[in-house]
């Protein structure tokens, strides 16, 4: 049997932008719902994150969450597991006040909810769910997971060596070897999509910062009886950069409900740049930035927009600091932790 699977939908991202949410309603109404039509899917697993903010939600998020996701699952009878996420709870030490309860729960009757780890079986398959582990539940979670006969392990999970944002590694985090006896693990939580022996961070279905730019989103189809893992990519992008070289031409696809990086390599005619300038407004961006281009900054600004994200600089600055009697790991850690709260803040 074939299963979607989906995660960190982040519903209510960037202070609830309506640019986001419409080109989360052409995902869902455009690609996602007409695939599992197509191809007679009706089951959905959700890894966790389908908010944004643990604290609160805009009733404007809470509307177009319900008829661009939810209903669609009822109307579509689809049969839906989810799981708790970091985002989804309300206390970091806790799952008890939850965004999925408060939205979801006792008002969809095709919705499997799971707030404590829990052994689900689809297609004479075991399936292992693990919600956002937390000093309430990480006793019984580890015992579920030593003592589980299911070969796949579906969670939210914060493991080590593994890609949050493309590049940027994450050095803290519970080791994956703690699940190395499942012969699969697909987890929420980093927005990169990567792998890694048997474990599969499956990714963010849509673009949400920079940082996500030219790192391909979408959602899975598992096949429960071969194993197989299909990526469906998302063509519907938020970020896009256009270099201007004073010969650059650009089209409605390019610009049109989207937000631009405009990077000069070249500009000798000022009056030439406006025109441009005033074609990219006219099919009507979400934002753009102008940045300028200089030519001997070239391989910093590269290395710097292409393959190294805020978290990266920190690191290495943290790395080389010869700072004595500091534990950079632990600082490090720090950090983090910070730039994360920081990002669910916006």
């Amino acid at each position: 049997m074939k299963v979607a699977l989906i995660t960190d939908t982040h519903f209510g991202v960037r202070n609830d932008s309506q640019q986001f949410h419409n080109n989360n309603e052409k995902f869902f109404h455009n690609l996602f719902f007409p695939y599992l039509k197509e191809n007679n899917i009706t089951k959905l697993l959700h890894l966790g994150d389908i908010v944004d903010r643990r604290k609160y939600i805009n009733f404007s998020t809470a509307k177009r969450l319900r008829e661009d996701f939810l209903d669609p699952l009822l109307i579509n009878d689809i049969e839906t597991h989810i799981i708790l996420g970091n985002h989804d709870v309300y206390y970091k030490n806790t799952n008890e006040i939850n965004a999925i309860e408060e939205i979801i729960d006792g008002r969809y009757s095709n919705f499997n909810i799971y707030y404590q780890p829990t052994e689900i079986e689809i297609d004479n398959t075991k399936i292992l769910m693990l919600p956002w582990i937390c000093e309430q539940n990480k006793d019984l979670t580890n015992k579920m997971v030593r003592d589980t006969k299911a070969q796949i392990c579906m969670g939210h999970l914060e493991l080590s060596g593994f890609h949050l944002f493309k590049g940027s590694m994450l050095s803290d985090g519970d080791s994956p070897e703690t699940y190395s006896k499942f012969d699969m693990v697909m987890s929420g939580h980093y927005h990169h999509r990567s792998q890694s022996k048997n474990v599969y961070y499956l990714g963010s279905h849509a673009e949400f910062t920079w940082v996500d730019y030219n790192d391909p989103k979408g959602f899975h189809i598992f096949d429960t009886s071969t194993k197989e893992l299909e990526f469906i990519k998302n063509p519907y992008t938020m970020y896009n950069k256009i270099y201007y070289d004073g010969n650059t031409s650009v089209s409605e696809e390019d610009c049109k409900d989207k937000i631009l990086r405009i990077v000069v390599k070249n500009k000798t005619d000022t009056y030439d740049f406006d025109k441009f300038i005033s074609e990219v407004e006219s099919y009507s961006p979400v934002d753009y930035q102008v940045v300028e281009d200089f030519f001997e900054y070239q391989d910093i600004l590269d290395e710097v927009d292409d393959t190294e994200s805020t978290i990266d600089i920190f690191k290495k600055y943290i790395q080389k600091s010869e700072t004595k009697d500091i534990d950079k790991q632990k600082l490090e850690k720090a950090i983090v932790d910070l730039y994360h709260e920081a990002l669910e803040i916006e």
